[in-house]
């Protein structure tokens, strides 16, 4: 529809919509008229069956045409005073639009100040406050449950924001970034540059070395000079991660992607991504102060 801009296309709707309900009451009153031959017999469509089961040309019930009738004209006045008409706006003015910012402005005008009570202290202070805890946390479920869970425990591909892992940083200024600006993670597919299947596998034993998993001792050998090479640059040599972009911890055993053998050359081999939507567009400063403080409470 982005495409139908012109002021054509109003007039097109504004004519399109009155014709259609002029020919709604020429069809109401044409097929309520009755049609009676000369012999005093009323007269049929034309339509018979079985050879003497004729279909009678008989008007509408009168309550079903009044009610038509009422219809029609419930249509005329909401048109009048609703937009309907192409880009007419009706005499009221309303939009759903509009109506959003009224709400928004009701809202903010009984809600406001409590946001600005919290607003103005430190997010660790908001963050063990009962009062902040059960604003932020029907917040978290209106907006961050989807992906994190109702728990906050998250799934395959979507953090847990209850533990101490955290891929950007746990501090409150991380978790206020990542909450406004979103995140935009990937792991590049690492299958070309590491060779083979089997030197994927000897990685993935070195990583099982690293974060305290059962590992074959000779692939994991094998697979630290791969790692050095290709896997360092983002999650440093010692294996901890870099929050500056993202990259996990591979020293714990939190596994974002699956824990499983087949999830981790997956990962290894064919890269991962993820995207956090940004929520700066339509959640306030005194929102965002709280989902922050109630977060950054959920892993302290």
């Amino acid at each position: 529809m982005s495409d139908f801009t012109h002021d054509a296309w109003s007039i097109y709707i504004a004519v399109i919509t009155v014709v259609s309900i002029v020919a709604c009451l020429v069809l109401l009153f044409s097929l309520s008229s009755r049609r009676v031959s000369p012999d005093g017999q009323v007269g049929t469509t034309g339509h018979v069956w079985d050879e003497d089961i004729a279909e009678r040309n008989n008007p509408l019930p009168r309550w079903w045409m009044w009610l038509f009738v009422i219809t029609v004209v419930f249509s005329v006045v909401y048109l009048v005073l609703y937009p309907g008409l192409g880009s007419f706006a009706g005499q009221y003015g309303w939009s759903s639009a509009g109506q959003y910012r009224d709400e928004q402005a009701q809202a903010a005008a009984v809600y406001g100040p409590v946001l600005d009570k919290f607003l103005k202290q430190d997010i660790k202070a908001v963050a063990v406050n009962p009062e902040a805890r059960q604003m932020g946390q029907r917040l978290f479920l209106t907006y961050c449950a989807q992906c994190h869970g109702s728990d906050a425990g998250g799934s395959r591909g979507f953090p847990s924001l209850k533990d101490r892992d955290w891929l950007y940083g746990g501090e409150p200024e991380a978790i206020r970034a990542s909450i406004l600006e979103g995140r935009n993670g990937m792991m590049p597919p690492m299958g070309a540059a590491l060779g083979s299947d089997d030197d994927a596998r000897d990685v993935m034993h070195y990583v099982f070395r690293l974060s305290g998993r059962a590992f074959d001792g000779i692939r994991a050998t094998r697979g630290k000079a791969k790692f050095d090479s290709v896997c360092a640059a983002c999650h440093t040599e010692k294996g901890t991660g870099n929050q500056q972009i993202g990259a996990p911890n591979l020293v714990d055993d939190v596994w974002l992607h699956g824990a499983s053998d087949a999830a981790i050359m997956e990962s290894i081999a064919k890269g991962r991504k993820g995207a956090m939507p940004a929520h700066k567009g339509f959640l306030d400063d005194g929102k965002v102060h709280l989902l922050t403080a109630y977060v950054y409470g959920l892993s302290q």
